[in-house]
């Protein structure tokens, strides 16, 4: 997988499709995120790099509750993919 602002793009679109917020601030993460469930916001690092990101929304996607039927088919894609990419970690 390629590390571009291309493939941080697609990946926040599987998070948001799937009924969350993405912010980027600045604070004290201690894994360069922080999940507050009940709002359905991920909060992430703003002084995370590119590759940082996408890792960090990778490291996220089992935590996250998404309903793959609410994703476009594009994005089921690309979810399947990642779920992937986090087992084989």
């Amino acid at each position: 997988m390629k590390f571009t602002q291309n493939t941080l793009d697609k990946t926040e679109r599987v998070i948001e499709e799937g009924g969350y917020i993405i912010r980027y601030e600045r604070g004290t993460f201690q894994s360069g995120y922080c999940i507050l469930q009940e709002k359905k916001v991920v909060v992430l690092n703003k002084f995370l790099q590119t590759e940082g990101r996408i890792n960090t929304l990778i490291d996220l996607l089992p935590l996250l509750k998404i309903n793959i039927d609410d994703l476009t088919h594009e994005s089921q894609k690309l979810y399947d993919e990642l779920m992937t990419v986090v087992i084989d970690k």
